[in-house]
């Protein structure tokens, strides 16, 4: 989550043991979102201060506000992890901030950051979609395997290599840690949450950073195929976000992104389908917007 916390902490990552060799195999959602495959005793809800029915993809600019929330069904351990649309995964709860314990009491409200921290959580470029992941454990989780605290200064741990990398990576190494070697609890004893919020181009209370000035694109006018190929000092993030809000305002949501080098795919969901595709060769772009 690469965002500006007052408290110049870098956020981390790490999760610990829980389930057992024998059991089923966590499984990994289209959206590369760790799934228990059984029922669990325990349910957990995550969500943001601008969608609190955790449902949507709410849209924030840099210099915004954000805070998460989060909700269990029993007495249970949280972990909140952020994962931005660069792929850097960050470690939200627990921190060794006031309030930056993750013990949560059931049917009551945890808040990030909560009145009582000493930071505020302030968006930022990278633009695109952000994934606040929430995972809810009975027993309290070994950690240190994939993040820690560098020294006793630090308020938030540091994430390992191995997690980094986007939603794919975190999937994969929780998908192990939930099924140790060693000292197994019942399978049945953690659950995951997901929460979206996007990260839109525009000027909020800090103006992001810009090489180039922004121009009027392309208009997509809601056909069912729709290309069009352009000239453009813009990067691609910045074109990619302008369509992407289009979108997003005519009611489509994120489903996932995918983006190589000079080119983006990314896949909405409305009361269709729509593929957003932006290729660019030395600033001649070609969007493509294909609904099914």
């Amino acid at each position: 989550m690469n965002k500006t916390l007052i408290s110049a902490a870098t956020l981390g990552l790490s999760l610990g043991l829980l389930g057992a060799p024998a059991f089923a195999t966590p499984k990994i959602s289209a959206q590369s979102i760790i799934v228990n495959p059984v029922p669990a005793d325990v349910s957990v809800q995550v969500w943001t201060d601008r969608d609190s029915s955790g449902s949507q993809t709410p849209n924030y600019l840099p210099g915004d506000r954000i805070r998460l929330y989060t909700r269990v069904s029993r007495d249970a351990y949280v972990y909140l992890f952020n994962v931005d649309p660069n792929g850097q995964v960050d470690l939200i709860l627990p921190n060794r901030y006031a309030g930056g314990a993750n013990f949560v009491k059931a049917n009551t409200v945890k808040a990030f950051p909560s009145a009582g921290d000493g930071f505020t959580f302030d968006i930022a470029a990278p633009y695109g979609l952000n994934k606040v992941l929430a995972l809810a454990s009975l027993s309290p989780l070994d950690t240190s395997s994939i993040a820690s605290f560098r020294s006793g200064q630090d308020k938030f741990a540091t994430v390992a290599p191995a997690a980094q990398g986007g939603s794919q990576q975190l999937a994969q190494a929780l998908s192990i840690v939930v099924n140790p070697v060693q000292n197994p609890v019942p399978q049945n004893s953690w659950i995951t949450d997901v929460a979206y919020y996007n990260v839109a181009y525009g000027s909020g209370n800090v103006q992001p950073v810009q090489t180039n000035p922004v121009v009027t694109l392309p208009v997509w006018r809601n056909q069912p195929n729709w290309r069009s190929q352009f000239q453009s000092q813009q990067t691609v993030a910045q074109i990619y976000i302008q369509y992407a809000n289009e979108l997003q305002n005519q009611g489509y949501r994120l489903v996932n992104r995918d983006e190589r080098g000079n080119a983006v795919n990314a896949r909405f969901q409305g009361e269709d389908e729509a593929q957003l595709i932006i290729k660019v060769r030395g600033g001649s772009f070609d969007v493509q917007i294909i609904r099914r």
